[in-house]
């Protein structure tokens, strides 16, 4: 259900742009971005960083589009969210205990996936490498194709790409997953 309700500013964005233009597709995922948050407030009394910092981007860069009249500040969102997560699972390599890939699954997967840390590292590494690689393909549409093929893009390209990297990533998981009860030998510790 979350998912679902993650989606539907992308949806409304899209369908705004479909019955109507950039700039109001534009101001109707900014309503529905501060809509989410509030209401992800209210229910849960809390709300994730991923959530903040995609709406703050979303209401700060889609404010520069509409004062500025250029619709082309509003499509390097999902670049620099993005570029962003990259950066961030690249610095936890260094900086804390686990890289962020492990501290993500751990938190979902409940204990449920083992791994050695050598695996959680390239793991974090490849999340980094798809991140960098969105961010650029969303570049590469955005300058080089019309704007309803990035629009689509948004909403179908991003998409299916991360649920092709998903798929590809449980695979990969499947194949390295230990054991729950299975130690970690001393030299992967």
């Amino acid at each position: 259900m979350q998912l679902f309700i993650d989606f539907l500013p992308i949806v409304a964005f899209v369908i705004a742009y479909w019955l109507a233009d950039i700039k109001t597709a534009i101001a109707v995922i900014m309503v529905a971005m501060s809509l989410q948050v509030a209401i992800t407030w209210v229910v849960k009394r809390t709300v994730s960083k991923m959530l903040l910092a995609s709406a703050a981007l979303v209401v700060v860069l889609g404010a520069i589009s509409l004062a500025i009249d250029n619709d082309l500040v509003f499509k390097w969102k999902p670049t620099v969210l993005n570029w962003a997560f990259a950066a961030v699972f690249l610095v936890s390599r260094y900086a804390g205990n686990k890289p962020m890939v492990q501290r993500l699954l751990e938190s979902i997967a409940k204990g449920e996936i083992n791994l050695l840390p050598r695996d959680w590292q390239r793991l974090n590494l490849m999340w980094a490498g798809f991140f960098l690689l969105s961010g650029a393909a969303n570049l590469f549409v955005a300058y080089n194709f019309p704007e309803g093929v990035w629009v689509n893009f948004k909403l179908f390209g991003l998409l299916g790409m991360t649920l092709v990297f998903v798929m590809l990533q449980a695979l990969w998981l499947s194949r390295r997953s230990l054991p729950a009860d299975t130690e970690t030998p001393a030299e992967d510790r």
